[in-house]
């Protein structure tokens, strides 16, 4: 029976960090894998569905250019695009098998640090796993264990998914072909980012059904807005406010009931459906109260940060059932490692996390945004400039977006937060999160020499136009141009 310092079970995005920074410290560590390594970040999650936008993205960006001429539009086959999504996945599950086996084939004491070991693992007690492959049971122990075996997607006791008419939100990769029309059951970021996808690619006329006001109700609401205007000029129907009273695939065709809080009813017929309401962790099945490790009336491991009520179990990623982001969990997994062998004493912080949401057009923030602000009455400054005024988005002919920067409301203007809505915003958002982890004001982001042309001039001309020195004036451009302030019960404008 083969002891380890360390047993990560595991091998998504945060249970490889995890393995591989216990490696850097010298522990001897055995990676356990049920399926297959990368996990949700490369097969049903991440990579697969950025696959899927950025392609989608490319065909709507030359359908653009071709209606403008009058040309029949560009069209993909779903064998093509899977051909693509295989690729891509192909590439980076190679990355990992030739990284693994590289490692357990190195010379001497670097090729006995690490073992990869395929199979399902159960706790027989707190320090030891059995893990079964092909109906053979073998037992190792540990001195230490990280538990990261990610998420499934959520169901819902009225609706049937068979994977063959009504999809979730992993199941949806193995459609045959686009559907001519879909239903979305949710629209939050993955609701959305499949609407997107669909409707970017032109073949499906796309339904999303929201029971809010409005879509991504958890960003203000000018991001929402152009979100939904982007997505219904591509002929995506939203069904605002609406509770979804019945689903069900029939012989010919999925036919969904909705009930609108404003009154009324309306059955719509379509050939699929998605169902995206969220993730659940995966802690069932391991076994874990063999391993005495406390669990909540939900069925969620009761954590105080990484670590369980066994202070040599840790739990991490999609596992400890919040923020299920790959970025998150790679750090999670490498924060538990740290905290295991005391290389650090800090807590888990989750604050001035970079996010990106793959939209039309994609939206990027990083720390609080104003509906933030003003639930916590948190007085702050806003500067808002559109993409019509940024020369790079112009010579991309993609002026559709804003940079908002949110400042304390004091001299020093440090920074809150912020939200890139356009082309590139990713790019632009890490600059910030840096600020913001320095705890930096934008005077330095005003003075700095950005090149030219970028979209990143946009974020500088923010903290421009908070500082009152802006190249053009929000008094003059102000249809394209806005700075703001507000204060509890009291919203001032700045300019």
């Amino acid at each position: 029976m083969a002891n380890f310092d360390l047993c990560v079970i595991g091998g998504g995005p945060a249970g490889y960090a995890a393995a591989m920074r216990a490696i850097d410290l010298g522990k001897r560590v055995a990676l356990i894998e049920r399926d297959r390594i990368g996990g949700t970040g490369i097969y049903n999650g991440a990579l697969a569905s950025k696959t899927l936008w950025e392609l989608s993205h490319r065909v709507a960006t030359a359908n653009e250019v071709l209606r403008g001429r009058d040309r029949e539009p560009f069209r993909l086959s779903w064998d093509e695009i899977t051909k693509t999504l295989n690729e891509a996945q192909f590439e980076r599950k190679y990355l990992y098998s030739c990284h693994m086996q590289m490692m357990e084939a190195g010379p001497s004491e670097a090729g006995r640090m690490f073992k990869h070991i395929r199979g399902h693992a159960v706790f027989t007690d707190p320090h030891t796993l059995m893990v079964t492959r092909d109906d053979v049971a073998t037992k190792f122990t540990a001195d230490h264990f990280v538990i990261a075996t990610g998420s499934r997607p959520r169901s819902l006791p009225h609706i049937h998914v068979d994977e063959r008419r009504i999809f979730s939100s992993d199941g949806i990769f193995n459609i045959q072909e686009l559907p001519k029309s879909i239903v979305i059951i949710g629209a939050g970021v993955v609701g959305c980012e499949f609407a997107t996808i669909f409707s970017n690619f032109g073949n499906t006329k796309v339904h999303l059904i929201d029971r809010a006001p409005r879509i991504l109700p958890f960003e203000d609401e000018d991001v929402s807005d152009l979100v939904a205007r982007n997505l219904e000029r591509k002929g995506v129907v939203i069904h605002h406010q609406a509770r979804l009273e019945r689903i069900a695939a029939e012989p010919d065709a999925v036919r969904y009931l909705l009930r609108f809080e404003q009154g009324g009813t309306e059955e719509v017929a379509v050939e699929k459906a998605l169902l995206s309401v969220g993730r659940i962790a995966n802690v069932d099945g391991l076994g874990l109260n063999k391993a005495e490790v406390d669990m909540d009336t939900n069925g969620n491991v009761v954590l105080t940060g990484t670590c369980t009520s066994q202070p040599h179990i840790h739990v991490v990623g999609d596992a400890m059932g919040a923020n299920m982001l790959v970025n998150i969990g790679e750090q999670e997994g490498r924060h538990a490692v740290e905290r295991i062998w005391n290389v650090h004493e800090q807590p888990l912080y989750h604050a001035n996390v970079s996010t990106i949401m793959f939209l039309d057009p994609e939206v990027a923030g990083v720390g609080l945004n104003e509906q933030d602000c003003r639930t916590r009455n948190i007085p702050y400054r806003m500067a808002r400039i559109e993409y019509s005024c940024l020369a790079r988005a112009i010579a991309m002919r993609r002026t559709k977006g804003f940079f908002k920067l949110i400042v304390t409301d004091d001299d020093e203007m440090k920074v809150l937060g912020m939200r890139a809505v356009g082309e590139h915003a990713s790019s632009a958002i890490q600059a910030v999160a840096l600020m913001m982890g320095t705890d930096m004001g934008i005077h330095e982001l005003a003075k700095l020499m950005h090149p030219h042309p970028s979209i990143i001039e946009g974020v500088q001309e923010c903290a421009r136009m908070l500082l009152g020195t802006s190249i053009f004036k929000p008094e003059v451009l102000n249809d394209r141009m806005r700075c703001d302030r507000w204060k509890p019960n009291a919203a001032e404008k700045a300019a």
